[in-house]
């Protein structure tokens, strides 16, 4: 498991969102993580795979030479290879620990996220819940469902590829097995699709009585 984290933090810290922006830190750990497994890219292929621009990836080479992280080897007269110091294996060492350790406390402020929309229901002895959405939000409202006493009857999703899959211990079920399943509320668990999906499960919930919680 901790190889394969290793093996995507690059494309996890390059990822372009409007809240977790990619800073200097995370392009320097990055581009460390990748030439650890490949120091035979050049600077264009490390460009394209973390998504940076030539000169800023030449930038960060410099840097990360000056600081004896990253050494140059010559492959012709041309091209180099891009080979980590001990320096900067300790480097990035240290520097994934660190990310790992700030990812687990982010995972673990949704968890609790989650499980503060769901106290309302808690309170009001609704426990029995269906999930619509089998994405990543899924898998972090599953992980904080679990020893909670909360039941997950059904797991829905749009998505008729997904649509009898198993996904994280449940069969994944399309949505109008919502007229059949006992349930007291339907939580979406898709953030991108939230209203739409709300939309639609709307005539489910007034005719048969459950409730719906949005994220």
């Amino acid at each position: 498991m901790a190889e394969r984290a290793e093996n995507v933090v690059a494309g996890m810290l390059i990822t372009d969102g409007c809240y977790l922006k990619p800073s200097k830190s995370t392009r320097v750990l990055a581009i460390l993580d990748v030439l650890s497994r490949n120091p035979a890219l050049s600077q264009f292929e490390l460009g394209k795979q973390l998504n940076l621009s030539g000169a800023m990836v030449n930038q960060y080479l410099k840097q990360l030479q000056g600081e004896e992280l990253v050494e140059f080897l010559p492959v012709n007269g041309k091209s180099y290879r891009y080979a980590l110091t001990d320096r900067g294996h300790q480097a990035r060492q240290r520097m994934f620990s660190d990310y790992s350790s700030e990812t687990v406390r982010l995972y673990s402020n949704i968890k609790e996220y989650v499980l503060d929309k769901l106290d309302g229901l808690k309170s009001r002895g609704k426990r029995k819940l269906a999930l619509f959405g089998a994405s990543e939000t899924c898998e972090v409202a599953l992980s904080a469902l679990r020893n909670t006493g909360f039941q997950v009857l059904a797991l829905l999703d749009n998505d008729t590829k997904k649509q009898g899959q198993v996904f994280n211990g449940h069969v994944v079920s399309a949505p109008h097995v919502l007229s059949q399943v006992d349930c007291d509320a339907v939580v979406i668990t898709s953030f991108g699709k939230q209203g739409e999906i709300f939309e639609q499960i709307l005539p489910y919930s007034e005719k048969r009585g459950f409730e719906i919680v949005r994220f």
